[in-house]
């Protein structure tokens, strides 16, 4: 049975994987990017973990983005 997510989460996990796709970037290429283990980034994207500030900083800049545009899609994705 598969866990529904918490929707601040979700909306987190939903900014992230379309930022990904808007910048072209395969998962395994952000997670090399961003220092994280693909495994990690695909956990992150399916709402399955919730990040610490360190890796959003990672990836945020890995994405060439500032962490309050993932924050800004993540509320609006989560509907906040």
């Amino acid at each position: 049975m598969q866990r529904v997510a918490d929707p601040e989460l979700a909306g987190l996990a939903s900014a992230v994987r379309e930022l990904r796709r808007g910048s072209g970037l395969t998962q395994e290429q952000l997670a090399h990017r961003a220092g994280l283990t693909t495994a990690s980034l695909a956990r992150l994207e399916r709402a399955r973990t919730n990040p610490g500030w360190k890796t959003l900083r990672a990836l945020a800049t890995a994405l060439d983005v500032a962490v309050a545009d993932i924050a800004d899609i993540a509320e609006r994705d989560a509907g906040t």
